[in-house]
């Protein structure tokens, strides 16, 4: 077995991108996010409010957007196969920043003919699936092939901060600029976002992929046939409990995202402020556990092998614990310190999300075949179907145990505990990855080295 030639050299120091160039691609990632959240939140409300639809079709819409994503492994293998990844995420940014501003102009078509508007919306919301998938996993297929195994928790940490903080800006910058509202202001505040976030995403992989890759001296085939790269990732005992992992880890994670204001109105009596503020607290915890995640493998990575794995497991484990903790709220609302548990949470899902995303860019390059795109494809799509049917199950649950019980305490913590026993399950099979050897290829690594953060 070869410990991981291609990553460093006598004399030479690390091979893989510098700091500079991690955050140049995670610059991309944030001018994903800054299209994504104008059709996923402000254009959801402008259909809700100033359009006066009802509100499961801007749900449906957005479900529609995460079901496309289940396309991401034919995009991934496309740009294994292909001769460039940079086309394929530049290709992508461009189509979602036409098909954003597509979306906003139906506004104007909703106005006039509904059915027309709604057949329009559903072409954009289609094509905005469509340009995430290969864009983002073209992206992260590039990053984890060029970014050394000991700093792609860091790596994770900076894009994933980077994307959030695209959502900030773009939130706040656009927010000041739709004032006073028309359909005609949000096109062209949307159509200038989408170019902006292009010219970003061209600046950010310009001259990347020409960057020397870490597996370099890699002997692995490299696939030709969408079948065989996929019966690779089917074959990898590691892969699949991956892809497991993923799915219920983010359903727990996604059926919390719109249950946890209603409960804080409901229960607590807070203010739709007040409920914004503390959706703010949760993010604030999310960074913290993002921070946490990415300094401690950047620091420590090297010296502890398994800290991702801790940090998965340790994070999901937590969330659990702090759901947990929301179930037995109910029963001592409004006196419980909501605020504390909610920012625990945020914590608790930051540092298993991003060391999650530190893991798959190490079990990327792990296959018998050099198919990086297609695993990323793979777990890209397993993470946006747990996202939209989790939206869906978490309001479907809460629904179903209030019309039951005619409890509103009951029912909500009925969905919590429900959603920590998901995070308990995906903390048993995070457990497991990296328990067991990998088949012996080139590129093999001991058991201890498959987890990020070395």
């Amino acid at each position: 077995m070869r410990l991981e030639t291609g990553n460093t050299k006598a004399g030479h120091g690390t091979i893989g991108l510098s700091w500079l160039s991690i955050i140049r691609l995670g610059l991309v990632q944030a001018a994903l996010g800054a299209i994504v959240v104008l059709t996923t939140s402000t254009l959801n409300r402008v259909m809700i409010v100033e359009l006066g639809l009802a509100a499961v079709i801007p749900g449906l819409l957005v479900g529609l957007h995460y079901g496309v994503q289940i396309t991401r492994p034919l995009w991934g293998h496309k740009s294994d196969t292909g001769r460039s990844r940079t086309r394929w995420i530049l290709g992508g940014l461009a189509l979602l920043a036409i098909a954003g501003t597509g979306a906003a102009a139906t506004t104007l078509l909703f106005e006039q003919a509904f059915l027309i508007g709604l057949a329009a919306a559903f072409l954009a919301y289609t094509l905005i699936g469509i340009g995430i998938g290969a864009s983002g996993t073209s992206l992260l297929a590039l990053i984890a092939m060029k970014t050394a195994v000991e700093r792609r928790a860091a790596a994770a940490t900076i894009t994933w901060m980077l994307m959030i903080t695209g959502i900030i800006v773009t939130s706040v910058l656009v927010g000041s600029q739709l004032d006073p509202y028309s359909h005609d202001r949000l096109i062209l505040v949307t159509a200038i976002t989408g170019l902006v976030a292009c010219v970003v995403g061209m600046i950010g992989v310009a001259g990347m992929e020409a960057r020397p890759s870490v597996d370099s001296q890699d002997e692995r085939p490299i696939v030709t046939s969408f079948r065989d790269s996929l019966q690779d990732v089917r074959d990898d005992r590691e892969a699949r409990l991956f892809t497991l992992f993923i799915f219920l880890s983010m359903l727990a994670f996604a059926t919390q995202d719109l249950i946890l204001e209603p409960y804080a109105g409901l229960l607590f009596a807070m203010t739709p402020g007040e409920t914004t503020a503390l959706s703010g607290t949760q993010h604030a915890g999310v960074l913290l556990g993002m921070i946490l995640v990415g300094l401690s493998g950047a620091l420590f990575g090297k010296r502890f092998p398994d800290l991702s794995r801790h940090f998965i497991t340790g994070g999901c484990f937590g969330s659990a614990l702090a759901l947990a903790a929301l179930a037995l709220s109910t029963q001592s609302a409004p006196l419980w310190p909501l605020e504390i548990n909610i920012f625990l949470l945020g914590a608790a899902n930051g540092a298993f999300a991003v060391a999650a995303v530190g893991t798959m860019m190490i079990l990327a390059g792990r296959g018998r075949k050099s198919n990086y795109g297609m695993r990323m494809g793979i777990w890209g799509a397993a993470q946006a179907i747990a996202f939209g049917l989790g939206g869906i199950l978490g309001t479907v649950a809460l629904d179903l145990g209030r019309w039951f019980t005619a409890s509103d305490a009951l029912a909500f913590a009925a969905v919590f505990t429900i959603e920590a026993g998901l995070f308990l399950i995906s903390a048993l099979v995070a457990t497991r990855i990296g328990r067991q050897g990998v088949p012996s290829t080139s590129n093999s690594m001991p058991n201890a080295a498959i987890m990020p953060g070395e």
